[in-house]
């Protein structure tokens, strides 16, 4: 048992003499001991301490006014961190005499930039520069109108016009016929901003791939609610009723929407439109009688329109006698009455 103890111990010795041995403040006597650091074998160093890019980088696309920019550059810690850009699109830089322009340039384009600066003003000799994009803030897209949920985001990467409506939660029910798309101005160009109009079923029933378009920031996604007409009065099944934007709504469709007219409807109907301000509504008197029978001009109604359809009271209290004087006819037996 000695002599078995006594080989593993001279083979244990062996081991340890040929093994990697850790760093140790002895072998730097000129370095600050809290300078070294904790104690690490050489083999587990990494062969590339900068990163080139940070995990949660975003994807590379121009930058803009608000962004956030991740910089990693050898041995400069002075501007190994976040910077933004600034409102006027410039990112200005520790240790650098003039600001670097950013707005319309992509992070490849920042590092070669900023690389040449630092050449220039002699702060390194062969500076390694690495630009990641951490935040975007200058590509807005807004949804609003008859969405779920109207938001606010960032058109990052590829972005098309249904992906929007899809972060909306899509469309509510009483979502117009088409999609409104303002587009945004051109740097320097003045008047008003392009608005394109896009059918809604040509978008999402009939799929057509050249109306979703892609978005780039600055847009507006407004979906406008359908138009609605008030139909109250001497019919079926008051209510509102909706009108699709391009289609023409008339008195006598409405009519059939709301089911019919109810007994003893008046001759004549009224259209009360708000025109000319908030608070004036007009009153537009319509031949119903003439319209019913298919003799006169049907008209068409408008967004907002209040059709009224008055109730014949003459002619619901002749026939409310009549009726009374039938039913009490026919409970004395021969609807005579003799009186002595």
């Amino acid at each position: 048992m000695k002599i078995l103890a006594t080989l593993l111990l001279s083979f244990a010795f062996a081991w340890a003499a040929q093994a990697p041995r850790p760093l140790t403040v002895d072998q730097f006597p000129n370095a600050d001991p809290a300078a070294v650091g904790p104690l690490v074998n050489v083999t587990e160093l990494p062969t590339n301490p900068i990163s080139s890019k940070p995990n949660d980088a975003l994807p590379s696309q121009k930058l803009g006014p608000g962004d956030l920019v991740s910089f990693s550059v050898s041995d400069c810690p002075d501007l190994t961190r976040n910077f933004r850009v600034n409102a006027a699109g410039y990112l200005k830089l520790p240790l650098l005499k003039e600001p670097i322009a950013a707005a319309g340039k992509e992070p490849q384009d920042i590092e070669e930039e900023v690389t040449r600066a630092l050449m220039k003003d002699e702060i390194l000799v062969q500076p390694v520069v690495s630009v990641a994009v951490m935040e975007y803030r200058s590509v807005p897209v807004s949804v609003m109108g008859a969405v779920k949920r109207p938001i606010t985001f960032q058109a990052v990467g590829i972005v098309t016009l249904l992906d929007a409506l899809a972060r909306a939660e899509g469309l509510t029910q009483d979502a117009g016929a088409e999609v409104l798309v303002s587009h945004p101005r051109a740097a320097g160009a003045t008047g008003p901003a392009l608005v394109q109009r896009i059918p809604i079923n040509g978008l999402m029933v009939d799929a057509d791939p050249a109306l979703n378009i892609r978005l780039v920031g600055g847009e507006e996604i407004r979906v406008p609610p359908t138009g609605k007409v008030y139909v109250v009065g001497n019919v079926r099944k008051p209510g509102i009723y909706p009108i699709q934007q391009g289609n023409q709504s008339t008195v006598f469709e409405m009519i059939a929407m709301s089911e019919g007219l109810a007994p003893y409807w008046k001759k004549q109907a009224y259209i009360y439109r708000r025109e000319g301000g908030k608070d004036g509504r007009n009153e537009i008197q319509v031949d119903l009688a003439k319209i019913m029978d298919r003799k006169g001009m049907d008209i068409i109604l408008q967004a907002n329109d209040i059709l009224y359809i008055p109730d014949n009271k003459g002619q619901r209290l002749t026939n409310t006698i009549i009726e009374r004087i039938v039913g009490f006819g026919t409970a004395t037996g021969t609807g005579i009455l003799v009186w002595h």
